[in-house]
């Protein structure tokens, strides 16, 4: 599949990009590697942040309530029990779960390649030639986006940091700026836009080849 190659002011040019016979996927038969993928990167970004307290963390209840026997009640050892209120929770999260999961070097660069594939069939993938800034103007990017008319959120693909591009949009609402090695299965799947550079494309396009971080 071929894609027009854009100028960095935002209009077609007789270049075309297509990915390379290595990575095409005419048939994506593997979908639960994707989940897989997918699901493991969101789990190791998550944040261990919520914790409930036990009945041992729970100011208070060091007396019985009642005697043990002869009340016709049943028996508690303390007012903090999860049973009653104002008792600790029983088996809610502590705190020290761990959500992480491993996925292997070669799974996930397959599930890159099927993501990139997706990303081209639903044609929600651009390649533009560069992107000049001069200076870190919001209006110079906001315009060349709006030209382009890309759906939200829109993922632009660098092959490099670029101060003055990370500056122009990060006041635009649902636009994010990457390089090509933080690029996960989940952004080509969340975007509904994807602005690759000529560059950045060419890049991702020998890493995904040949294994290599570069």
């Amino acid at each position: 599949m071929k894609i027009g190659i854009i100028s960095a002011s935002g209009t077609k040019t007789d270049k075309f990009f297509s990915l390379d016979k290595e990575l095409e996927v005419k048939e994506i038969k593997n979908h639960q590697l994707l989940k897989d993928v997918y699901t493991a990167n969101l789990g190791n970004i998550r944040q261990n942040l919520a914790q409930t307290k036990t009945r041992g963390d729970v100011r208070g209840g060091g007396k019985k309530p009642w005697r043990q026997k002869g009340t016709g009640r049943a028996r508690f050892g303390s007012t903090r029990n999860p049973i009653w209120k104002g008792g600790g929770v029983a088996f809610g999260p502590t705190g020290a779960e761990n959500y992480s999961s491993k996925v292997n070097k070669k799974a996930r660069k397959l599930a890159l390649k099927q993501a990139l594939n997706l990303a081209l069939t639903s044609n929600k993938l651009s390649v533009i030639n560069k992107i000049e800034l001069k200076e870190p103007k919001t209006t110079q990017i906001n315009k060349l986006l709006l030209k382009l008319q890309l759906k939200t959120p829109v993922i632009i693909v660098e092959s490099k940091l670029n101060p003055n591009l990370i500056l122009a949009s990060r006041n635009l609402k649902d636009i994010y700026v990457k390089t090509y090695t933080k690029l996960s299965v989940n952004d080509l799947i969340d975007a509904n836009s994807l602005l690759f550079t000529e560059e950045s494309i060419q890049k991702i396009c020998l890493n995904l080849k040949s294994g290599d971080k570069k």
